[in-house]
């Protein structure tokens, strides 16, 4: 008898913690003790969301990739091609900053350092409009394969880029492709930056120890990402508007319970055209009709969640 009594009073109470949330299933575990977090953000948000608005053409190399066979001669100028990355700074960034005028949002914009020179009255409109202008790297050159001394370098004159046309020194970084190196984060906290997006890794920013001090991530998105998902996975600008919508819906729905970031990312020759800027119409009209939701740049992200002491830490 008092092994079925046992019995039972184990297997009541393994179904008691069948129908707990996930995160009191762990709650000895310090990971996952970040799990239950106040749900609101420091600025009374109940989700907030991200978005980036690449500035890269204008800077790439000859021949980059576009969406036009890679089967250019070499020694040849793909000129269609060339074509494709000027229809960002001429037409892309100027519909997008009209748009988010309409629609009343900041935006966070990652310059590469060449398209600033090259494009300098568009990089301070940006500027000027109120948005981040964000570190992108010097070109289009992979980082991660460099020295030290020389991938600092390459960061601080894409840098420095920004600050000479923009008048505003950047705090935020993207490497190509997010494939920072080893050395990427310790020479971005000694440049002075204070948080970089590559990273997948969660939903929300959170904090990590860089040369023995606080550096912010805020994490970037491949899921929610024009590059991605209209040039890479070929989806209509309808399939993005659903999918975007899908993500913030149980992001939305999680948030009731979690600190939850949304991350959205449009670049200048690919965000820019008529119809992706109708769906980021869409998708943020969509959004904000949700109560508690607020839409902030990502420099803004960073700060708050340095100075949060609940902020999930690593």
């Amino acid at each position: 008898m008092s092994t079925r009594r046992t019995f039972i009073k184990q297997t009541s109470a393994a179904g008691a913690l069948s129908v707990l949330p996930f995160t009191h299933l762990f709650s000895n575990n310090q990971q996952t003790k970040t799990m239950t977090n106040p749900t609101h953000w420091a600025d009374g948000s109940r989700l907030v969301v991200s978005v980036s608005m690449q500035f890269e053409a204008g800077g790439q190399p000859d021949n980059a990739e576009s969406p036009f066979p890679q089967n250019m001669q070499k020694g040849y100028r793909d000129l269609p091609a060339a074509t494709w990355y000027q229809y960002g700074y001429k037409e892309g960034i100027p519909r997008m900053l009209d748009n988010w005028d309409k629609l009343g949002i900041k935006v966070t914009s990652h310059m590469v350092g060449t398209a600033v020179l090259n494009h300098p009255e568009l990089a301070k409109e940006i500027v000027r409009r109120g948005h981040e202008a964000a570190a992108h790297g010097m070109n289009w050159s992979s980082q991660y394969n460099l020295s030290y001394e020389e991938e600092k370098k390459f960061i601080k004159d894409g840098a420095d880029a920004v600050k000479e046309v923009t008048g505003v020194m950047p705090i935020g970084y993207n490497a190509n492709w997010l494939r920072r190196g080893e050395n990427t984060l310790k020479i971005l906290q000694e440049l002075g930056f204070i948080y970089h997006i590559d990273d997948l890794s969660r939903d929300e920013p959170f904090v990590i120890q860089v040369n023995q001090k606080d550096f912010a991530v805020v994490p970037y998105t491949l899921r929610c990402n024009d590059i991605l998902l209209i040039e890479g996975k070929n989806f209509s600008a309808g399939q993005f508007v659903e999918q975007v919508k899908m993500e913030f819906d149980q992001l939305y729905l999680e948030s009731a319970q979690r600190r939850r970031q949304m991350s959205i990312s449009f670049h200048d020759r690919i965000g820019g055209t008529p119809q992706m800027v109708k769906a980021a119409y869409d998708i943020i009209r969509y959004i904000q009709d949700h109560k508690g939701v607020s839409f902030q740049r990502k420099d803004a992200i960073a700060k708050m969640i340095l100075q949060d002491k609940t902020a999930v830490r690593e």
